[in-house]
């Protein structure tokens, strides 16, 4: 893939901008469409597909109009500030909205509809932002796989440049549809030929392991909260981790940690980009320095406290509670946020999955078994689950035009694009908020919720047995160790736990067999295959998502009999 970045920063043109009038209404329009789809889709269906490939094929289609204002949109940025703007409403107006407000309608508390609503939006913009200060940081690199990300990028190059790589991502794209077509997950067999190797095989037997172990050894895996217990320990230790990473003096010195641009302050305009590459893997140097990333942690932290506590003013749950509790679940709720957003965004970065229903599900349990009142539980899941969609979904849009501006190699470039994309995500958020204040009713007066709204409110109201204490905390043990073992950039014990999570055989079975495929052609062919494979693996993940994304539309229009 030819990369628009890769120019000397002073004959670099400007980035395009997310308010020049024709992007801004393209991208209106996509993401009304895009939130839309998102919410009838998840209330029906209970999944939310990724139309982030639909953007794609939308900017590209009007781009070829015979009207000189709509061939502004071969430009390839702005394809991808359009791409990401329906990317971000289909998410945030399902995952980030309307999933948390159909908890207190649902417990049959829909006085808690706006405090809720509140938080959401509230978490939904700090997760952008946390996403925006960290990624391409060590913590969250930009090189990293983020796997629906690469196929949206790939998907636009191909339709700028054509030849070679376009014919093997329409070869991936025919591959990815067809496989989807007879059942087999494809997306997850394309992830195998990007991410990591070794999270990756933790992620497959993960999967495979909770589909067939607790048959074979008579032990209930969900009954007994192992995969819960296995995500709280990995999920502990990745978070202390990535603090230490941000604490310490970052490592110039060291062949695996880049260091940021000389000669400015990294993440900001100013530092000479570095000369183009032809290799098609390389990446420039990080652009966010420890101290970003370790400012930006702090700040969502605080940021965290701060919409927590309005929340509970607004509801009334400040005087609801003793104060010790209610200081107790304050910052109970804001640890929990930001262990959600980095345990998700992990999960996302390495595999293109992230269990956001699940990591939610696990701190509804802690807070139960921490004596909280129903009302604080409401406010607590619903805060919780709406902010780590939108940090999973920017960081593949942000992978997707970290490609299309060089790889990290054009600085100033870099940041700038970056810049618009986060404007452009600011304002579909507005946008999904508006949508779904006014369509709420729509759905929730036909009984239309999220299906996982439904386990949140059950639970919410008859609680858990204190019989699960032990074992959830005791599987947290091996979790913790796992992800302690495999150490920050493998991420191991997260994606075995996610994979335990999610429990798909079949996911599992594509994952280890994309695995063995990409470890057998490498060997035979060496590192000159890996890009062959990589924009295939895009091309085969982008083909699932179209198949996945008119599949969930056509089973709208023609319900099955």
């Amino acid at each position: 893939m030819a990369d628009a970045g890769t120019t000397s920063e002073s004959q670099a043109p400007a980035h395009p901008k997310a308010f020049e009038p024709a992007v801004l209404v393209l991208s209106i329009v996509t993401a009304a469409f895009g939130a839309v789809i998102g919410m009838q889709i998840l209330t029906t269906l209970g999944i939310t597909p990724s139309t982030a490939i639909i953007g794609v094929l939308v900017a590209i289609l009007v781009s070829r109009l015979p009207l000189r204002v709509m061939q502004r949109f071969r430009d390839v940025h702005r394809q991808n500030l359009v791409q990401t703007s329906i990317s971000t409403a289909t998410f945030t107006a399902a995952n980030s909205l309307l999933l948390p407000i159909g908890i207190p309608v649902l417990t049959g508390r829909p006085d808690l509809v706006l405090p809720v609503m509140v938080g959401a939006v509230l978490a939904m913009t700090i997760d952008l932002l946390m996403l925006y200060w960290m990624y391409d940081s060590r913590i969250f690199p930009a090189r990293n796989a983020w796997p629906p990300g690469l196929a949206a990028a790939e998907a636009i190059a191909a339709g700028d440049q054509g030849g070679e790589r376009a014919r093997l991502l329409v070869y991936g794209l025919l591959l990815g549809g067809a496989g989807s077509a007879v059942g087999i997950p494809m997306s997850a067999f394309g992830v195998a030929f990007i991410g990591n190797v070794m999270a990756l095989m933790a992620f497959g037997v993960g999967l495979l392991a909770a589909s067939y172990l607790p048959g074979l050894i008579g032990y209930d895996f969900a009954a007994n909260y192992l995969p819960h217990g296995m995500m709280i320990g990995a999920g502990v230790v990745a978070l202390g981790q990535a603090i230490v990473i941000v604490s310490r003096r970052q490592r110039s010195d060291s062949g695996h940690v880049p260091a940021s641009p000389a000669g400015s302050d990294a993440g900001e305009p100013g530092g000479s980009a570095a000369p183009a590459t032809t290799d098609p893997l390389a990446a420039g140097p990080l652009l966010r320095s420890d101290r970003h990333a370790r400012t930006g942690m702090i700040a969502g932290f605080v940021a965290y406290l701060g919409v927590g506590l309005l929340i509970a003013v607004i509801s009334g749950l400040v005087s609801a509670m003793p104060l010790g509790q209610f200081l107790g679940w304050l910052l109970f709720a804001a640890v929990a946020c930001l262990a959600a957003e980095f345990i998700v965004g992990l999960s996302a970065m390495h595999a293109g999955w992230f269990p956001s229903f699940a990591i939610a599900l696990i701190f509804l349990i802690l807070g139960i078994v921490l004596g909280y009142p129903p009302v604080a539980l409401v406010l607590l899941v619903g805060f919780v689950a709406a902010g780590s969609p939108a940090f999973a979904d920017a960081g593949y849009d942000l992978k997707t035009g970290w490609l299309l501006r060089g790889r990290g190699f054009a600085t100033a470039y870099e940041v700038e694009g970056r810049k618009q994309q986060l404007l452009i995500s600011l304002v579909t958020l507005v946008l999904s908020s508006v949508v779904v204040w006014f369509a709420h009713d729509l759905y929730f007066s036909r009984d239309l919720f999220p299906p996982v709204d439904r386990v949140f409110a059950q639970l919410i109201d008859s609680g858990v047995d204190a019989s699960v204490i032990g074992p959830m905390f005791l599987w947290a043990i091996p979790g913790a160790l796992v992800q302690l073992v495999g150490g920050p950039r493998r991420q191991v014990g997260v994606l075995l736990a996610t994979g335990l999570l999610v429990a798909n055989p079949s996911a599992g079975f594509a994952v280890l067999a994309g695995l063995t495929i990409r470890i057998l052609v490498s060997r035979l062919r060496g590192a000159s295959a890996e890009s062959t494979m990589t924009v295939m693996a895009a091309g085969v993940i982008a083909g699932d998502a179209l198949f996945s994304f008119f599949s969930s539309v056509y089973k709208l229009v023609v319900p099955a009999r």
